[in-house]
């Protein structure tokens, strides 16, 4: 969905708008609280999940808009996104950080605060490693990075792993041509009864019925319209993931010891997708980043606790402002 204000959707997001620039041919929407480039307050640019839309940020954006201006980007090809996918090779974790950087240089960004979210995370931090001098500071939220593994499961992921994610991706194509509408129709089951999700396999942790009214209706709503053709660039995008936290993980692994941006780390002490010997793990590696758990929220804090998640960063970013 598009709006020219999005407060036509309703009141605690008046003020965001949709708007769409070019980037080498292809038209990318994203959401925008007010931003120009003559602006002198802060900007943040907020990457989602790259199976999710910019939409999800909304609660965020809202809750950034009087201490910042923020975009949220609509990666190509996501699944309830408006930007299309150029060729079907953008698809996939490395094309969207490589994205990021021309749609940065579109709109001018000169310097950004890059918050990334889940595999949105991963994007994020790829970017802040290939372009450090358009990044002001990397917010990693929840992000999607290469886990701790043992010599053994590693070299395990390299032979049998690498076999298996070239297997796994044409038969998850396959399967989705028969039974996508019946995987939306899942999804639609849960977003119209958030408090099911606790004892199902879509559980991620945390406590989905704080979601606002307005964005789990709006999540709704998104999901009903997405069509099942549109659930290819996600296995696309999976497998990509996959692959760079378990086979080809030296590029990931690298760009974490060398990203330079100071750096947040926001993860919910209830997240069943990164578990906390993962977070123990990359700080053990970056003790520089700074990590803020947030007690009884899961794999969502943009959902979950939007304005939490928006003061833990603002409170993060005001010494650093002070020292520019």
């Amino acid at each position: 969905m598009q709006y020219a204000d999005w407060g036509e959707r309703a009141a605690r997001w008046s003020g965001i708008r949709s708007e769409t620039v070019d980037v080498h041919g292809t038209k990318v929407h994203y959401l925008v609280t007010g931003w120009t480039r003559t602006s002198e307050v802060p900007v943040h640019l907020l990457v989602p999940n790259p199976a999710n839309s910019a939409s999800n940020w909304l609660d965020v954006l809202a809750e950034l808009r009087p201490h910042a201006h923020a975009i949220a980007v609509d990666l190509p090809g996501t699944i309830a996104g408006h930007t299309a996918l150029p060729n079907r090779r953008a698809a996939g974790i490395e094309t969207s950080a490589r994205f990021l950087r021309d749609f940065a240089a579109a709109l001018e960004l000169d310097r950004v605060t890059v918050h990334g979210w889940s595999a949105g995370g991963m994007i994020a931090l790829l970017f802040a490693d290939q372009a450090p001098e358009r990044v002001d500071g990397l917010v990693l939220a929840a992000p999607a990075l290469p886990p701790p593994l043992s010599a053994g499961e590693a070299r395990r992921w390299r032979t049998l792993g690498r076999v298996g994610l070239a297997i796994a991706a044409p038969v998850a194509l396959a399967l989705l041509r028969v039974s996508g509408r019946r995987i939306l129709a899942a999804q639609l089951r849960v977003l119209d009864d958030p408090a099911s999700i606790a004892g199902s396999k879509w559980n991620t942790g945390g406590d989905l019925t704080r979601m606002s009214p307005e964005i789990a209706g709006l999540l709704r709503d998104e999901m009903s319209a997405v069509e099942p053709t549109r659930l290819g660039s996600a296995v696309t995008v999976y497998a990509s993931l996959m692959s760079l936290m378990f086979v080809r993980r030296r590029p990931l692994l690298d760009a974490m010891r060398r990203v330079a941006s100071p750096t947040l780390l926001v993860w919910g002490d209830e997240d069943r997708i990164v578990p906390r010997a993962s977070i123990d793990d990359w700080t053990a590696q970056r003790p520089d980043w700074n990590l803020v758990p947030l007690h009884g929220v899961g794999h969502a804090p943009p959902l979950e606790v939007p304005a939490d998640y928006a003061r833990t960063v603002i409170d993060w970013c005001g010494p650093r402002a002070h020292d520019r």
